[in-house]
């Protein structure tokens, strides 16, 4: 699963996706994103690629604005198409990218849960894939919100997660396949990352707050 990540969108990000008038702060950046709040996210609109800020948890269309009783910062991968929060979504082809350079996870060990940086073996940025939902207040007011989809882990972060889940990762240059394709096409992107291709680290508890927020919190402390 991914309950916390860190995320950043700036001028490359911008260009990469060709995004002419993203709905985003410049230089807009998080080290401790935590469920409910607003993140980046790049999605397919109108035929157009669009960044904007949604919140993070999913409200689908049928709450009428109100987030549901269930936490829905995650959707499995195998029920993506059946779950009631998600099935309307992605039948729709309602995807989303959500930048990120890495996300924390906790191992439980005797002292306690330790927690982890997990990236890119480089650092360099990537992209959860995701799904976005529209759902409208009775008031008329719109909350647009997403979910980051989640697969079985590889076998590096299965020997930090005990659960064995983790977040379905795309490099930049394959968000695109994954906005535009097809229902089979996209499905077959929703696998484990290479554990050959990313490492992690030890950080600080003050990870456990999402008061704190700062680059601080990606030092590795071993």
């Amino acid at each position: 699963m991914c309950g916390r990540f860190v995320s950043r969108v700036d001028a490359a990000i911008e260009r990469h996706f060709n995004l002419v008038r993203p709905n985003w702060e410049k230089l807009w950046a998080s080290y401790n994103v935590a469920p409910s709040q607003q993140v980046p996210i790049v999605r397919l609109l109108d035929g157009e690629h669009e960044g904007t800020m949604v919140r993070w948890g999913l409200v689908p269309a049928w709450a009428k604005g109100e987030p549901t009783r269930f936490a829905t910062f995650n959707a499995r991968a195998e029920t993506v198409d059946k779950a009631a929060s998600y099935r309307t979504p992605w039948r729709r082809r309602q995807r989303c990218v959500i930048p990120a350079l890495g996300y924390y996870e906790w191992q439980t060990t005797d002292s306690g849960k330790q927690p982890y940086f997990l990236r890119l073996t480089g650092g360099e940025p990537f992209a959860f894939a995701g799904l976005w939902d529209r759902s409208v207040k009775p008031d008329g007011e719109a909350i647009d919100s997403c979910t980051i989809i989640t697969v079985p882990a590889n076998p590096m972060v299965a020997q930090i997660h005990t659960k064995a889940r983790m977040p379905a990762m795309l490099e930049l240059d394959t968000c695109t396949a994954w906005l535009e394709s097809d229902e089979t096409e996209a499905r077959s992107m929703l696998g484990p990352y290479p554990a050959d291709r990313m490492d992690a680290y030890p950080v600080s508890p003050a990870v456990n707050s999402p008061k704190n927020n700062g680059p601080e919190l990606l030092e590795r402390i071993r």
